[in-house]
């Protein structure tokens, strides 16, 4: 404790203060003028790189481009991500070697560190792992409407820890990649939007095909919609005899996440068409069957005697 107070000590600590501003402050204050200068050109070059894939995919014409975008940012993202991990790493081991601490034992015992949370944490690694394959496989990428686990939703951002969807209500899912026992991706390459339309038994069912694909073949022609929508109306035929209707199925193509809106503009016309041509939509009804020996029911309306008033 003397050797804490006395002038010798603090003569050598100013002494070794001063040599290590000399000699190591230049030192660290250039490693730190580098390290933000890489930053910045690292930041740089990957926006670069992304406009140019991106506008590589946009002039191919077998390419879709919407496709091409989405996969090109979720890459990007992730590879943007793991270089600037290794950067900081590398910036805090030059750090440490500066200020004068040895970084050998540090290595090692990061190494024996990292071992051991290989094994006790599992969960993680299988994050990690699925998570790289979701994305190298390309199963989904940002801007994708998939249904994850029985939760849909638009994703928002893909790690390769989790996922994360936001569904129509805003609310945001975060799932572990390890975890995703069921994927399912609407908005790959092309979508589809489905059609069960119900018609009155007494219509004719070749004559409801034929609005069916009038209405279709109007709405492909339509300015507004005809770049969304990938190829003519499918109709498939009577599909089912329901109780009340029968069921024509029918599908139209689209570009992906267009077909809602598709959806719900085509279901406007067909609406408008059928009353149009007096097609009758159902309604839940029965009819109540008396048997062969039963006479229906009969009404006998008696008139009112002369002088009475309804």
């Amino acid at each position: 404790m003397e050797n804490l107070f006395s002038e010798r000590f603090w003569i050598e600590a100013i002494s070794a203060g001063a040599n290590w501003i000399i000699t190591g402050l230049p030192g660290l204050i250039i490693i730190l003028i580098l390290f933000l200068v890489i930053l910045k050109i690292m930041v740089k070059f990957f926006s670069n790189l992304k406009k140019s894939l991106i506008n590589r995919a946009t002039k191919s014409e077998d390419v879709d481009t919407d496709e091409a975008t989405k996969r090109i940012n979720t890459l990007v993202k992730i590879i943007h991500k793991s270089v600037l991990i290794v950067l900081w790493i590398v910036f805090g081991m030059l750090v440490l070697q500066k200020v004068g601490v040895n970084i050998g034992p540090i290595l090692a015992s990061v190494g024996i560190l990292g071992l051991a949370i290989g094994f006790g944490a599992q969960e993680l690694v299988r994050d990690y792992i699925s998570g790289f394959f979701i994305i190298f496989e390309n199963q989904i990428r940002t801007g994708d409407v998939a249904i994850i686990n029985g939760t849909g939703g638009l994703v928002e951002d893909i790690e390769l820890r989790t996922t994360i969807l936001r569904d129509f209500a805003g609310t945001v899912h975060v799932f572990q990649n390890g975890k995703i026992s069921s994927l399912s991706n609407m908005t790959k390459d092309w979508s589809a939007i489905v059609f069960d339309i119900g018609v009155a038994y007494k219509e004719e069912t070749q004559r409801v095909i034929d609005v069916i694909k009038q209405v279709g073949d109007e709405l492909k022609d339509d300015p507004d919609f005809k770049n969304d929508i990938l190829e003519p109306i499918e109709v498939f035929g009577l599909n089912e005899f329901a109780d009340s209707a029968i069921v024509i199925k029918a599908r139209i193509k689209t570009r992906p996440i267009k077909q809602w809106s598709i959806g719900r503009e085509y279901r406007k016309r067909l609406k408008s068409a059928f009353d149009k041509n007096n097609i009758e939509i159902p309604f839940p009804h029965r009819t109540v069957y008396w048997g062969e020996k039963i006479n229906p029911l009969q009404l006998e309306v008696n008139k009112l005697p002369s002088g009475m008033k309804q």
